[in-house]
C-alpha cells in the first residue's frame, strides 16, 4: 500500500526549487507562528491525555477550515524513525518534533509550502516556506492560515504580552522569520564572520541547515529573528526585506566577484574538482556530497560551469540525504551502504549532464 510519503520522496521540495527573487543566494524564506490553546498547560507540563486532546483539537480545526481542507495529515508518533527523518529533511517538521514523545502530528500541503506541527515545543507551530526571498507572500499566506484556525481554536493571548508561548523569546507575536542563504564564496574567502557579526549586531540568530544546533552543511545558513516581544510582524519582516537579507546578499556577491577577479584559477579548480569527485566517486558521505554540490551550484550561478543542469543539482541536495536515499533504494542501509548508494545516485544523475 502506498503512503503520502512515497509521493513526497520522489518530488522536489519547496526549499530547493531554485526560483523566486535572489534565488541564486536566498534558497528559501520561512515564516513560522507559535500558538497555544487556552485551557491547556504548555507541552512540557501536559500529560498524555492533554497532549492527545490538543492534537485532536488542532486536527478538527484544520479540517473545518476551507483553505486547509486538502492538507495531508500524518501521525508523527506512529511513524518509524526513517519516515520522521524524511520529514525533517524536507523541512516539514523539526528535529525536536521528530525526536519528541507522545501525541504529535503534522499536516502539510502537497506543494510543501505550508506545514502545521502539533505538539512540537508549543501546541501548534504553523509554517509557510517559499523558494527565494518571498517574505510578503509567506506572511500573507500564514496570516490567512492563522485567521482561519482562530475561528475554531481559542489561542492563549494576553492583552499586555500578546501570544503566550513555551519559550519566552517567542512571546508577543509568536513569529519567527527565517531565511536560508547559500554563502559558498564567503566561506571560501573566510569572511562568513561578516555575516555572523551582522547577525549579532541586529540581534539575529545564524544557524545551520536544519536549525538550532546544526552545522552549516553545504554552506547553507539560516538567519532568523530572536525577539518578537514589542515588535509587530510587519516590522520584523520589513527589517529582513530592506536591511538584513540585502546586506548578506551584497556580501556574498562581493565575495564571488573578488574570487573571479583575484583567484579565478583557484576558484575554477575548486569547482571542477567538485565536478570530478561527484562524477567519479564510489563512496561519498553526506558532508562531502553537500560540499561538492555547493561548489557546483555556485559555479553554475557565476557562469563558470554550464555543463550541469541547476535543477539536477538542487534535486540532488535532497535526494542524497540519508532518509531520502534509503526510501529511494527501498531498503534500510548502513553507513557504508549509504555512501555507496549516494555516490551511485549522483553519478547516475550527472551522467546525462
Amino acid at each position: 500500500m502506498s503512503s503520502p510519503l512515497d509521493d513526497v520522496v520522489r518530488r522536489g521540495g519547496e526549499w530547493l526549487r531554485g526560483v523566486g527573487p535572489m534565488h541564486e543566494i536566498v534558497i528559501s524564506t520561512r515564516v513560522r507562528l507559535a500558538r497555544n490553546i487556552r485551557g491547556y498547560p504548555f507541552l512540557w507540563r501536559a500529560g498524555a491525555e492533554q497532549r492527545q486532546d490538543v492534537a485532536e483539537t488542532v486536527q478538527a480545526a484544520i479540517q473545518k477550515a476551507p483553505r486547509l481542507s486538502d492538507l495531508v495529515h500524518l501521525d508523527v508518533e506512529a511513524l518509524d524513525e526513517l519516515d520522521r527523518t524524511l520529514l525533517v529533511e524536507r523541512h516539514l517538521i523539526s528535529r525536536q518534533h521528530a525526536e519528541g514523545t507522545g501525541a504529535r502530528r503534522v499536516a502539510f500541503h502537497t506543494t510543501e509550502v505550508a506545514s502545521l506541527m502539533t505538539n512540537e515545543e508549543d501546541h501548534l507551530r504553523i509554517q509557510v516556506m517559499r523558494s527565494g526571498l518571498q517574505l510578503d507572500e509567506a506572511w500573507e499566506q500564514i496570516n490567512e492560515i492563522d485567521d482561519a484556525l482562530d475561528q475554531n481554536i481559542d489561542f492563549e493571548f494576553d492583552p499586555q504580552f500578546g501570544y503566550l508561548t513555551a519559550c519566552p523569546t517567542n512571546v508577543g507575536t509568536g513569529i519567527r522569520v527565517s531565511v536560508m542563504v547559500h554563502l559558498p564564496a564567503l566561506k571560501l574567502t573566510n569572511e562568513v564572520e561578516k555575516v555572523a557579526q551582522a547577525a549579532r549586531d541586529m540581534k539575529l540568530a545564524i544557524r545551520g541547515l536544519y536549525g538550532e544546533g546544526t552545522e552549516a552543511l553545504g554552506d547553507f545558513f539560516q538567519i532568523s529573528n530572536q525577539i518578537t516581544l514589542g515588535r509587530s510582524e510587519v516590522e520584523i519582516i520589513d527589517d529582513f526585506r530592506r536591511v538584513v537579507i540585502p546586506k548578506i546578499v551584497d556580501y556574498e556577491h562581493a565575495a564571488r566577484k573578488a574570487l573571479m577577479k583575484d583567484r579565478l584559477h583557484a576558484l575554477d579548480d575548486k569547482i571542477w574538482r567538485a565536478v570530478g569527485t561527484l562524477r567519479n566517486a564510489r563512496l561519498m558521505s553526506s558532508n562531502e556530497a553537500m560540499q561538492c554540490l555547493s561548489h557546483v551550484r555556485m559555479g553554475v550561478h557565476i557562469g563558470r560551469l554550464s555543463s550541469i543542469d541547476l535543477q539536477t543539482v538542487n534535486e540532488l541536495f535532497i535526494q542524497m540525504q540519508p532518509a531520502h536515499l534509503q526510501k529511494l533504494q527501498g531498503d534500510r542501509l548502513n553507513g557504508e551502504q549509504r555512501s555507496i548508494a549516494r555516490a551511485a545516485l549522483i553519478r547516475s544523475r550527472l551522467s546525462s549532464n
